[in-house]
């Protein structure tokens, strides 16, 4: 049984009730949102998960955290702290991109630090292994994949990245109308690869049901993922983008009647003025599914400080509807990230968030910007900074840059305006 299953049956699960009491919300809207596609819930039915985390409709909007090796970058104390600093940031998720190293091993410290959901995209296994045991990508096969894709399923992952709607025509397509930028999908390119070489179709999208066997065995949620996502803003809301939409959109209906639940990812590099369409797109196209956007980045001009570009456009993709924010750091065109870069690119997208969660209406969003506001008046310093979204930031500042009179700051000092008003009050009451 499976969470929609439980929820179709008019049963309130111990998970629905944990994001109920996380959300102020009520467990009857979470099964109703479980029900019908619109909320989905972490928690893989083989694994015990404390905290559950809930993503869709109504719900704050959550921020995941990708870590994990390389084949240049392959340190396993390093990406454990990664998983720590991300714990300690805010991140709601986690997923391990690993494609360095013992990846099985990787993933359980990963998994074991940051003691929350955990994601991966079960292809990078199945092609470093390939390549590891038959020499190249374009050996593996349709047992492989759905092998490994059981294998992290049974060893508890909550959710996984499959391009199940990176198929020939699609392909044909983009191939036809020419882009800026191909496929910037790690993944996609992994399957094309595979694809071109065998002359056969995605075994990810032909073997669907397969997949399915195997989500609802493990009420593993499929992050159904776009593979021909724009790498450029050039690029975006083109044909190819749109036809994946359109297939995932069929998958995530098939997958719901099947019980299993589905969120869908989306791009990507986008301008500014298309960022909230495309939110709207999926949400028409896909029936209100969980949208789980990366930024997105809205321009294409300034690596290293993409998680400044990718902040704006998640700010606007969460106020428009968009449910989960992966976060992007200022590495992101340049390198892995350090655990600094991971940091910053967690409280980025949190800010992002939360901007966004005040235009929804989320329960708790501007109360905490209005009490704040009155800590901020009172100039109750230490009320701030428990209110902050990054307070080690803010006690930073406080520390390194001590003014003459403890309660103000050093950019106004003396002239402080909230005290010369307070004072004026004062003497005219």
């Amino acid at each position: 049984m499976t969470q929609i299953s439980y929820a179709r049956k008019g049963e309130i699960t111990p998970e629905m009730r944990a994001v109920a009491k996380q959300e102020g919300l009520s467990p009857e809207i979470i099964a109703k949102g479980v029900a019908n596609g619109e909320i989905v819930i972490t928690c893989n039915s083989k694994y015990s998960l404390k905290h559950p985390c809930g993503i869709g409709k109504g719900l704050r909007t959550k921020i995941n955290a990708n870590i994990g090796s390389s084949t240049d970058c392959c340190d396993i104390k390093l990406e454990k702290k990664k998983a720590q600093v991300a714990r300690e940031a805010g991140a709601d998720t986690i997923m391990d991109l690993s494609t360095g190293g013992d990846l099985r091993k990787f993933r359980k410290v990963i998994q074991e630090t940051f003691a929350g959901p955990i994601g991966t995209v079960p292809i990078y296994q199945i092609a470093t292994e390939t390549v590891k045991s038959k020499g190249g990508i374009v050996f593996m096969t349709s047992n492989d994949i759905f092998k490994v894709i059981e294998e992290q399923a049974k060893d508890g992952v909550d959710f996984i990245t499959v391009h199940c709607g990176v198929t020939r025509e699609v392909f044909d397509r983009l191939c036809a109308q020419k882009r800026i930028m191909d496929i910037v999908s790690r993944g996609a390119a992994f399957l094309i690869t595979w694809m071109l070489a065998n002359k056969k179709e995605n075994p990810l999208y032909e073997h669907f049901d397969r997949l399915l066997d195997i989500a609802y065995k493990y009420d593993v949620i499929l992050s159904l993922g776009d593979g021909f996502r724009p790498g450029a803003i050039g690029d975006a809301t083109d044909r190819a983008q749109i036809q994946e939409l359109l297939i995932l959109g069929e998958l995530k209906e098939r997958a719901n009647k099947r019980g299993v639940q589905v969120m869908i990812e989306g791009p990507g590099h986008v301008p500014l003025n298309e960022v909230a369409m495309n939110i709207q797109l999926e949400k028409k196209i896909c029936q209100g599914a969980p949208f789980y956007v990366l930024g997105p980045i809205v321009t294409d001009i300034a690596p290293g400080y993409d998680e400044i570009t990718s902040a704006i456009g998640g700010a606007i993709a969460a106020s428009a509807g968009a449910d989960f924010l992966c976060y992007v750091t200022p590495a992101e065109h340049g390198g892995l990230p350090n655990i600094d870069e991971v940091r910053r690119g967690i409280i980025a997208s949190k800010i992002a968030a939360h901007a966004g969660d005040i235009v929804k209406g989320i329960k708790g969003a501007k109360e905490r910007d209005n009490e704040l506001s009155k800590a901020r008046k009172k100039l109750d310093w230490d009320r701030q900074t428990k209110l902050a979204i990054d307070p080690e930031i803010l006690k930073k500042f406080r520390s390194e840059r001590k003014p003459k009179m403890s309660e103000v700051c050093t950019m106004c000092g003396d002239y402080c305006a909230i005290k010369i008003v307070e004072d004026a009050i004062k003497k005219h009451k």
